[in-house]
């Protein structure tokens, strides 16, 4: 269980009344989330105890991996049930739990294994979803529409684990706050949200709180992430930190200095079917802007100019993904310069393809360490890993005064257009290998087992901080008047 044994060391059988408001405030979607020893669990236990007492109802008890009734919320009811001197009330065997009069009844199941099964289900009036940090976006979309009676609901209760997990995003960052009696909630379109902490539990031992305030002098930030229920910023699996990432947010000016050289826009083309394009500019180390939209195979070429536009407007060059249906863009963005009579240079950018300098040392102050070639599996790898580079050091120079040459720094404009969805996308995809132990980027077939949708916004972000190649293999992707423009330059 998610709560500390100590809990329940009170006789007294009573819920939190910090709770009270909270279950009693009509809702479709309960969102109840915070740190461990809160009271999260038994509490939820306490109440739809209680509304079984009172009325017949069917409750979906449900968690992502379930492979015995034990690791349910089954011992935590039965436990409920005797504190409150309730047993002769109800018949509990070995897998389900019912009250003798009412006729109310407890399931459980696993999400993991039974999803299908679940969407079956008739006459559910509450779905409660315990350690819910682990439920998809996709198991989500199957319950949802699941509990359609006119007052059923869903309890949402989880630690929070990462600030990326589906269930956070959904329900905590996704849902906008208002103040109730003090207390922060989020009341939206039948929706109620509440963080609940150790402080607000009044059933905790003097041992749970010595424990607590033992890690809070060990470690300030676990502390706060397992006791504050303060999600984690960075994933060691991922490529690129998402607190790397939130350095770098306006760290021109943090750091005083202005952006210069080239500028560039990365073009990441669409797919097929809810993949959608996107595109981000930069200026030297700056990121600027930021666009996406939804297009389909067959409106490549007016996707094409809605990136020869941005590259117009800000005098930039086109980085685009020639891989698929971007493999066309080339010819487009040709066609364009030649009815705009623009010079807009533009490169296209193989994600699959070889390694740049492959003979040269991943870290050239150490000559030990391994060649590009013998440690990346293609293009698209050694470019996330020069990002996420760049980004480590922003971080440095902005916590920890270190410097850099800013061609070594990234800084995102705060005034950039989707900053949050860029942000979760670069701190997503996470580390993998080839066959060959070479470190490659998680796949998009991967992600989406996730139920992460691809991530083009931070593709686009990638391609216009990709290494830039030499000048002479671009001339072939300029038009006839622009190569005239730059031959007459020479």
């Amino acid at each position: 269980m998610q709560t500390s044994t100590a809990e329940r060391e009170t006789d007294a059988p009573t819920l939190n009344p910090a709770l009270r408001e909270f279950w009693l405030t009509p809702a479709r979607e309960r969102i109840l989330y915070g740190g461990r020893s809160s009271s999260k669990s038994w509490d939820a236990a306490g109440f739809a105890i209680f509304l079984a007492t009172q009325c017949r109802i069917r409750v979906l008890c449900a968690r992502q991996f379930q492979n015995r009734i034990a690791e349910s919320v089954y011992t935590l009811l039965k436990i409920q049930i005797e504190r409150f001197g309730l047993r002769h009330e109800f018949v509990i065997t070995e897998n389900s739990i019912k009250h003798r009069f009412t006729g109310a009844e407890f399931m459980f199941y696993g999400l993991w294994r039974h999803i299908d099964e679940i969407k079956s289900l008739e006459g559910i009036d509450i779905c409660w979803i315990e350690e819910a940090h682990n439920l998809t976006a996709e198991q989500w979309e199957i319950l949802e529409p699941t509990l359609r009676g006119e007052s059923s609901q869903f309890w949402v209760i989880f630690n929070p684990r990462l600030a990326t997990d589906f269930v956070y995003r959904k329900f905590v960052t996704g849902t906008p706050s208002t103040v109730i009696s003090g207390k922060i909630k989020g009341v939206v379109g039948g929706t109620i949200k509440r963080l609940i902490n150790y402080d607000e539990n009044p059933f905790l031992s003097d041992t749970i709180l010595k424990v607590i305030a033992k890690k809070r002098a060990e470690d300030e930030a676990e502390y706060r992430h397992i006791y504050l229920g303060e999600p984690r910023e960075d994933d060691d699996s991922v490529i690129i930190k998402r607190s790397w990432i939130k350095a770098a947010i306006d760290a021109h000016k943090k750091l005083g200095i202005e952006p210069s050289g080239r500028r560039r826009v990365g073009f990441d083309v669409a797919d097929s079917g809810e993949d959608l394009c996107a595109t981000v500019a930069a200026h030297g180390f700056l990121a600027t802007h930021c666009d996406e939209w939804k297009a389909r195979e067959d409106e490549l070429l007016k996707s094409a100019g809605r990136a020869h536009a941005l590259a117009r407007e800000l005098g930039a060059e086109i980085d685009f993904d020639s891989i698929g249906v971007g493999a066309f863009a080339g010819a487009h963005f040709k066609a364009l310069n030649d009815e705009h009579g623009a010079g807009i240079t533009y490169r296209g950018f193989n994600a699959g393809g070889a390694v740049l300098n492959p003979g040269d040392r991943v870290d050239p102050n150490d000559p030990k360490s391994p060649t590009n070639k013998d440690f990346y599996a293609n293009l698209k790898a050694q470019t996330w890993w020069e990002v996420a580079r760049r980004f480590r050091n922003t971080f440095n120079a902005v916590e920890k005064g270190e410097t850099f040459a800013d061609t070594d720094l990234i800084a995102i404009s705060s005034d950039m257009e989707n900053l949050d969805s860029i942000i979760d996308e670069l701190a997503t995809p996470r580390k993998d290998v080839d066959n060959a132990g070479r470190s490659k980027v998680e796949s998009k077939k991967d992600l989406a087992k996730r139920d992460i949708p691809s991530p083009n916004k931070a593709d686009a972000f990638v391609m216009a901080f990709a290494p830039v190649e030499a000048v002479a293999p671009v001339q072939m992707f300029l038009s006839k008047s622009a190569r005239m423009k730059l031959k007459g330059n020479r």
